[in-house]
């Protein structure tokens, strides 16, 4: 904790200013843990913080209650100075269990706050969580901590005593006993907080009476009780003027498909099958079908891509989006579009495999899958955002590339991404680039693989235009005239021209920029959702002095046209991933550079003081 300004008494309990603070509350996946941290991050949005958000949840609908697998936990990390990750290491601990004091205890600071519900550690559920003996009663664990014991269940009834609840509704309004002393010991306001008790209850107001009263009975706890004797203020952050709004991944790339929707006036399908951490995607747009956009929940992932396929022919955007075990079963199909080279936008939510693997949490390693993952020579364009709030930018880059070029185009989210938060500056609309959709109508000089000189996409026709009726699919065809052929002259001349168009791609890629000096000792590359631990670890280096610089990847096929200069002017690269070194077999292929992996397969983000001693070890060795 950065401690930015003197001590001040109020009510008897100082007031310290922090720069940052990294807070997780944890409990049982019945808890309301991330319903907790949600309103928590709102709360702080609120007061002016950048924000970085992790949520971390079971696959089960429900675990046992009280296990260690059935554990559920939301992180994040506010400051008043820009915030690129949830945190490694936690200023503040809520743990609502014995389990969860169990599976989250050794990721707090030493000296750090560790706030306990002392109810829930009976018998039962320390046998659960696998203690002999209740870990309240170490010593030790007071003096590595800064421990408080707080009746949360207890004090929660007591508060709400008088309402027709029963025990067990009773019982679920305890986080927000959490949630507000919390909010107390972070100088948060409530105000959100309630307002979105009153709407979300509406229609229940006892229910609404007891989350708000409890809500404030755990601030003034917090206030009151002679066990917290200072609290802490976090001063709003520096940040663009404009309209904000917490921004998770998994909106923020359907946003940005309403958003192509409008600005090229060309109606979208979204086919998809439900699947974790992929399907807030269709439940989101499915709520927008005022946006020329159409939701498909198909009876499968085969099923979801075609109908996304069919719509591209019919004269629509067609997208679709899964993870990594839907993708694999969309392979065949999305070799059908770029044999009949139609626009399509394939979203990869990437998770924890193989197979089922761990579904909700998070992982890099579908990377060689977009890349080479479907039968013979098929490339498609691949993209990857590398902020939830970046998600709505590359959705919409992906539409534009893909009307613009005719061919199929992946974009790599991944579960961090997806479930993660920060705020967003909502963009004026006006500002995005243009995409200009051209139909062919003119039937004169009309052939189905006539190709545009600059991007060597082919026309796209609406089925029912007159005079233009054609036919394409699966089976190679003749170039220019589109009829069927099995020339192996015309093949070979055809799957290179497909490659060379996605290549082609490269033309739209700005500059890389890079973030330090432009040559040095280290060079961090990555992509993806390590954007945050990698900046945050490579400013480190820089303030000590040190030559490291980095560059973030959003485009994966095509590479940048400069990357290759930019790799060579330093005398290190370090690549981390959250993988086992798939960017980094790239690299090494395509440069022939003596790239470095950093992996980690965790189904967690990576973290930055990981990295940034990855870059210590490397600036120490010989090149």
């Amino acid at each position: 904790m950065g401690e930015v300004a003197a001590a001040v008494k109020g009510n008897g309990k100082s007031l310290k200013g922090l720069d940052r603070a990294v807070v997780r509350f944890a409990g049982d996946s019945g808890d309301g843990m991330q319903l907790t941290g949600e309103q928590f991050t709102t709360e702080s949005a609120w007061a002016g913080n950048d924000v970085a958000t992790l949520p971390n949840f079971p696959a089960e609908i429900r675990a046992p209650a009280g296990t260690l697998f059935g554990v559920s936990s939301f992180q994040l990390q506010f400051g008043s100075h820009r915030v690129y990750t949830p945190g490694d290491r936690l200023d503040c601990l809520v743990a609502m269990n014995p389990a969860a004091l169990k599976v989250h205890l050794r990721d707090l600071k030493t000296g750090g706050l560790l706030l306990v519900n002392t109810p829930a550690f009976d018998r039962r559920n320390l046998d659960k969580a696998g203690y002999a003996a209740n870990p309240l009663d170490d010593p030790a664990l007071a003096e590595r901590y800064r421990l408080h014991k707080v009746d949360m269940t207890g004090l929660t009834h007591e508060a709400i005593k008088d309402l027709p609840l029963n025990t067990k509704e009773k019982d679920r309004t305890k986080n927000f006993f959490a949630l507000g002393l919390v909010s107390w010991i972070y100088t948060r306001p409530l105000e959100p907080t309630l307002e979105w008790i009153g709407k979300k209850f509406a229609k229940n107001r006892d229910v609404a009476t007891a989350n708000a009263r409890v809500l404030k009975a755990g601030h003034a706890f917090g206030e009151t009780a002679e066990i917290f004797n200072e609290h802490y203020a976090v001063e709003a952050a520096e940040m663009a003027p404009g309209l904000y709004r917490a921004m998770t991944g998994n909106r923020a790339l359907a946003w940005g498909i309403l958003a192509a929707a409008q600005r090229s006036k060309v109606p979208v399908v979204y086919g998809a099958y439900p699947i974790t951490p992929a399907s807030d995607i269709l439940h989101e747009l499915a709520l927008h079908k005022r946006f020329r956009v159409r939701t498909i929940q198909a009876e499968d992932e085969i099923a979801a891509v075609t109908a996304a396929i069919g719509a591209s022919f019919g004269g629509a955007i067609g997208v679709t989006g899964s993870s990594g075990p839907g993708v694999a079963l969309k392979g065949e199909a999305i070799g059908l579009a770029v044999m009949a080279e139609l626009p399509l936008v394939v979203f990869d939510v990437q998770r924890g495999g193989p197979s089922t693997g761990l579904p909700t949490k998070t992982e890099q390693a579908d990377l060689m899958q977009a890349l080479y993952g479907r039968n013979s020579e098929s490339p498609v364009v691949v993209l990857a955002p590398a902020t939830p709030g970046d998600c709505f930018y590359v959705a919409y880059e992906a539409v534009r590339i893909a009307a613009k070029y005719m061919l199929p185009v992946v974009v790599l989210s991944d579960g961090f991404l997806a479930n993660g938060s920060e705020p967003w500056l909502i963009p004026d609309p006006e500002t995005l680039p243009p995409i200009d959709v051209q139909f062919r109508t003119d039937a004169d000089g009309f052939l189905p693989y006539l190709r545009d000189p600059a991007t060597l996409s082919r026309p796209w026709v609406r089925p029912g235009t007159p005079g233009l009726e054609h036919r394409i699919g699966g089976i190679e065809k003749q170039d220019v005239t589109g009829d069927i052929s099995y020339d192996p002259e015309n093949h070979d001349h055809m799957v290179r021209t497909r490659a060379e168009k996605v290549r082609r791609v490269a033309q739209e890629i700005p500059p890389t920029s890079i973030s330090g000096p432009a040559t040095g000792d280290v060079l961090v590359v990555g992509w993806g959702s390590t954007y945050g631990a990698i900046t945050a670890a490579v400013e480190r280096a820089q303030r000590a002095g040190q030559a490291v610089a980095s560059v973030h990847l959003r485009h994966l096929n095509p590479l940048p046209p400069d990357l290759g200069h930019i790799l060579r002017e330093y005398r290190r690269v370090l690549v981390p991933e959250i993988n086992s070194g798939q960017l980094v077999r790239v690299l090494r292929a395509e440069y022939l550079v003596d790239a470095v992996g950093f992996n980690r397969v965790r189904g967690l983000p990576l973290a930055s003081d990981e990295i940034h001693e990855a870059i210590s070890q490397l600036l120490g060795s010989p090149a």
